[in-house]
């Protein structure tokens, strides 16, 4: 597996896009829209789809707190996540615990 491509966020400095470079990975920084300033939270595409993964993964207990002392057994973990929620996708058409939860009032 390579990692070919990071989205990161404006904040971050030219040490990142720098590092990136020496390790042959395209790092792109997502920068606001100038025209959405001033009118509160708005969803920027391209962070939407990290946050979404992010909120998917957390969906397993394991990762949502932080029970391991190594990295590694940290990152199989994520691995793990990701390949439960890639097999989820591919044999359901819809996930089931949609279809019972009722609208909010």
């Amino acid at each position: 597996m390579r990692l070919e491509k990071v989205l990161v966020d404006q904040g971050f400095k030219e040490a990142v896009i720098v590092h990136g470079a020496l390790l042959d990975i395209d790092v792109e920084v997502v920068r606001r829209n100038p025209a959405d300033q001033g009118k509160g939270f708005v969803p920027q595409p391209k962070r939407w789809v990290v946050e979404q993964t992010n909120g998917t993964l957390m969906l397993h207990r394991r990762l949502a707190r932080e029970y391991d002392h190594r990295p590694d057994t940290s990152a199989s973990r994520v691995c793990w996540a990701s390949t439960a929620n890639m097999a989820r996708r591919l044999t359901t058409p819809t996930p089931a615990w949609r279809d019972t939860v009722g609208l909010a009032a």
